[in-house]
Formats: structure tokens, C-alpha cells, sequence
């Protein structure tokens, strides 16, 4: 819902970035992957109880994570990189509620529900994309991607935001989980409407 609100303030910035450091001989796919060990490193501190090493995990993560794409759009961006940035970016998504979930019991209950939800939204997005590209659909809002971007209420923006909210507040990760776990569903069903709008 916000993604696409936020790029025209932070895309400048980053592709001037990404610019540097493809000049440099930095490719989009090793930030891509040290971006993804960044974020397991930041699941598994939250899960041994380091929540603010698993904060600040999770905020480099993100920032590797838009690097990659201004380093992809530098030079020459490529489906299996942005198949990789897909893949690395769902891998971290489930991996935090799973720290919440090893930090503690009762934790496991609303982290499965959690995981199960971005499960769902994941699915919708990615099956949204492929009959989109199959009917030669674009969306510009997001920037240029690999594939179809597809808006909803529940993007990056709002799901790190819930991630950093669970850093700070981790006694109430059950009522988060669950209440995001919501959103996620209203995606879902929200997203399954555009699609019945959209491929008659």
C-alpha cells in the first residue's frame, strides 16, 4: 500500500548509490545474497534472544535490499536476478515471526499463523504477476522490476514496519502477528478481486 508512495522519495538516493557501487564491480546478486544472510542472521538473534542485534539485522537488510535493485538497474538487470531478489526476500519475510517463534512458547501459535499468511499473499502475488505478464501487463508504480508488481494492503513497507514494531515491542508479538496476519488475508482477498476484474 505504501511502496509505491515511498520510491519517488528514496529512489533517487538509492540509484545514485547503486550507481557507486556498480562502478565499483558490485553486482545486484551479492548484495542480494548478503542482504538475505543479514536478515537470517537478524531471525536468529531474535530467536536467541538478541531482539536488538535482530533489529538492526533487519534494517540492513532492507537496505541492502533496495542497493540490489539501483546495482541491477545501474547495469544490466536479469530474470535470475530477479529471481533470486524474490526468493531472498520471501526467505527473510518467514524467517522473523520463526525467531519470534523460538524466542518464545507462546510465541509459536501467532508466528505459524504469521508464516501461513505471508504463505498466502505470496502465492496471490506471484500468481497475480505470471497471468499479468502472460497478458502483457505492466505496472510502473513500483519501478522497474523483473515482473509484475501487483498493489495491495499489505506490502514491504507496512510488513517492516511490523517487523521493527515486533523488535521494540516483542511482549505484544501475538497481538501484531495476529492483527497483521489480517491484513494479510484482506490482501489476499482484495488482490483475488482484481484479479476476477482483470482476467475475464
Amino acid at each position: 500500500m505504501l511502496d509505491a508512495k515511498l520510491r519517488p522519495l528514496i529512489d533517487p538516493t538509492l540509484n545514485r548509490a547503486g550507481h557507486a557501487l556498480a562502478g565499483l564491480g558490485v553486482s545486484a546478486n551479492m548484495l542480494t545474497f548478503a542482504g538475505l544472510a543479514l536478515g537470517l542472521g537478524g531471525a536468529a538473534a531474535i530467536g536467541f534472544g538478541a531482539v536488538w542485534l535482530g533489529l538492526t539485522l533487519i534494517i540492513a537488510n532492507r537496505l541492502i535490499d533496495g542497493l540490489d535493485g539501483a546495482v541491477a538497474r545501474a547495469s544490466a538487470p536479469t530474470d535470475l536476478g530477479g529471481y533470486f531478489d524474490i526468493v531472498a526476500d520471501f526467505a527473510f519475510y518467514v524467517s522473523i515471526p520463526l525467531g519470534f517463534g523460538v524466542l518464545a512458547a507462546e510465541n509459536t501459535l501467532p508466528a505459524l499463523v504469521m508464516v501461513a499468511s505471508f504463505v498466502l499473499t505470496g502465492v496471490s502475488f506471484l500468481a497475480f504477476a505470471v497471468i499479468a505478464a502472460k497478458r502483457g501487463a505492466e505496472n510502473a508504480a513500483h519501478g522497474r522490476k523483473s515482473f509484475f508488481y501487483s498493489t495491495g494492503l499489505a506490502e514491504g513497507t507496512e510488513t517492516i514496519a511490523v517487523f521493527i514494531a515486533m523488535c521494540l515491542f516483542p511482549a505484544w508479538f501475538a497481538a501484531i502477528a495476529y492483527a497483521y496476519a489480517a491484513l494479510c488475508a484482506a490482501t489476499v482477498v482484495q488482490r483475488s478481486a482484481m484479479a476476477a476484474s482483470q482476467f475475464r
